[in-house]
């Protein structure tokens, strides 16, 4: 992997965002460009399936950095974001010290060395002996509250104090892109040390940009109507309003049942890639489909 320069100019980021097909708008585009340029955290918030995520595969691609994601969960602690120490060497160590007459304070500064640390996604991320990275912390909103007052070291300083080892900081920063779906309210801290941007679902011009670029053996017809009834849908009082990655699914469903063009059977048969929850299906089935189905089928 080689690593490749930043972009100088906001174009330039949509540029190389393009070339990873992700078609951004100027607004994250500019976000994108300042947090590179400025060497500051990317917090992005919206709804689920919007392409937040996408953003730090395509950076990482594009870039020639590592991608080192780090999957927030209820329940994430420091053992399993930054590091632990390698317990069981640590013991096999001390068990061969011991028989060879180790005395304790060597064994002690052998144990908390490097070579029996685990470097979890955080640590790797700013490691001096590794590659630069792109860092993505996905849906920090599902980690808990006190897991965040841990990051702000992270993201103000980009170094990790270890106890037994000293504080270990980054040689090159890494690109860092935080995703939250707004489960629950990230605290001011961590937004305070980042540049915002809120996703948001797309027009349909960028949709169908969008579509293009990510499912290009949709048909163009049929990918013109997918969007106007995607666009439609989004307007409907559901529990769940289909993001792109909904889109994406349905029209490379339909394409791959030979559709050239939005059919009402054809609808109901495949409203499983774009709606998740029966509810959501069963109130948008039948004369809704039909309507909609002949609204997009018109506008496009």
């Amino acid at each position: 992997m080689t690593e490749t320069s930043l972009p100088r100019t906001v174009a330039e980021t949509a540029e190389l965002l393009a070339r990873g097909s992700y078609v951004a708008d100027r607004a994250l585009a500019t976000s994108v460009h300042l947090a590179l340029a400025m060497g500051r955290p990317l917090f992005l918030e919206g709804e689920p399936g919007t392409g937040k995520t996408e953003i730090a595969k395509v950076l990482a691609e594009q870039l020639g950095r590592r991608l080192v994601r780090l999957q927030c969960y209820d329940g994430l602690d420091l053992a399993a974001a930054a590091y632990e120490w390698d317990h069981a060497r640590q013991l096999m160590e001390i068990r061969l010290a011991e028989s060879g007459g180790a005395s304790r304070a060597s064994l002690r500064e052998t144990l908390y060395s490097a070579e029996f640390l685990l470097r979890r996604p955080l640590l790797s991320a700013i490691d001096p002996g590794l590659p630069p990275a792109v860092l993505l912390i996905d849906e920090l909103d599902r980690a808990d509250e006190p897991f965040e007052a841990f990051l702000l070291e992270l993201l103000g300083d980009f170094q990790i104090t270890i106890p037994e080892l000293g504080t270990i900081a980054a040689s090159t920063r890494p690109v860092v892109v935080i995703t939250s779906n707004r489960t629950r309210e990230v605290h001011d801290a961590i937004r305070r040390r980042c540049l915002y941007q809120w996703v948001d679902y797309p027009d349909a011009v960028r949709e169908r940009a969008i579509l293009a670029a990510r499912a290009p053996g949709v048909p163009a017809k049929l990918s013109a109507q997918v969007v106007e009834f995607v666009q439609r849908i989004r307007t409907t009082d559901i529990f769940k309003l289909p993001g792109v990655a909904e889109t994406i699914d349905w029209a490379s469903a339909l394409a791959a049942l030979d559709e050239v063009e939005l059919a009402p059977a054809a609808v109901e048969d495949t409203l499983g890639a774009l709606l998740k929850y029966q509810d959501d299906i069963a109130k948008i089935r039948g004369e809704t489909a039909a309507r909609l189905t002949g609204e997009a089928i018109q506008a496009a």
